[in-house]
């Protein structure tokens, strides 16, 4: 009479040794695969977006400092001088 249990046992072990080469397998290729370099936010789709939004960053710390210019004239103006 044939034993069962080595029966099942084979078919288990060569399932077994087939599913940890697998594992094995998929970590090397997950420690070795080149990274992707992540790209910058300038190179990105919202990359012209950016640059627009630097602009008007510009813009405004200009407008700001003609203001600030204004000021000190006008309170120059004011204290008589």
């Amino acid at each position: 009479m044939v034993n069962p249990r080595k029966i099942f046992s084979n078919d288990r072990g060569i399932e077994m040794r087939f599913v940890v080469v697998l594992i094995i397998i998929a970590l090397l290729v997950f420690k070795y695969w080149p990274d992707q370099p992540v790209p910058t936010a300038e190179e990105s789709f919202i990359g012209p977006q950016i640059q627009t939004m630097k602009k008007a960053e510009q813009v405004e710390q200009q407008y700001l400092d003609a203001l600030k210019k204004k000021d000190e004239h006008m309170e120059k103006q004011a204290d008589g001088g």
